[in-house]
């Protein structure tokens, strides 16, 4: 007898899952970042990018990087927007450092390259910060012999950092401007 008990709540369980899954499932809100419904592409091309400020010059290189693939980003290619709505301001910081130095000439031969961008957004209209914060990306280095291959790494490595730290601030800036 306890086991028809124990079946018909089985039954009756089932059957209330069954009708509260939709209901669970229906309020879940994910939706592609970058749809049309959500006009964040529209709000992207009215985005403005401030020159980046960085401390010195080679670092001003690795922010130009950075803020010519944030407009790549929001204006999907077309270049600068004329009147913008929102202005980011950038803050770019980088630096290359030797990892597994040899005891023998006291040399690297490898290093990372790391790129932090502080970053805060503003409606033009008001001036009020919607966002702000940082991101920061690292990209690995080999450190040949010459000179001028190693200068080049280190570049290479920086615009890499630059590029793939753009994605991550452009992900943000989507994300502020969906809400």
């Amino acid at each position: 007898m306890s086991s028809d008990i124990i079946s018909k709540l089985a039954r009756v369980a089932c059957a209330v899952s069954i009708l509260a899954a939709p209901a669970l499932l229906s309020s879940c809100q994910v939706r592609p970042l970058y749809a049309e419904s959500t006009g964040v592409t529209a709000k992207l091309a009215t985005v403005g990018f401030s020159d980046a400020i960085a401390p010195d010059a080679s670092q001003r290189r690795v922010g130009q990087e950075v803020r010519n693939q944030l407009i790549f980003i929001a204006s999907h290619g077309a270049g600068e927007v004329a009147n913008p709505q929102y202005m980011v301001t950038l803050n770019v910081n980088s630096g290359t450092g030797g990892v597994l130095y040899l005891a023998t000439s006291d040399t690297s031969q490898a290093g990372r390259t790391t790129v932090t961008v502080s970053y805060v957004i503003k409606r033009i209209s008001d001036g009020k910060a919607i966002k702000a914060g940082s991101r920061s990306m690292v990209a690995l280095v080999d450190f040949p012999t010459q000179e001028f291959a190693k200068q080049r790494a280190i570049r290479d490595s920086e615009d890499r950092a630059a590029h793939e730290v753009a994605q991550l601030v452009g992900a943000d800036i989507a994300a502020a401007l969906s809400k």
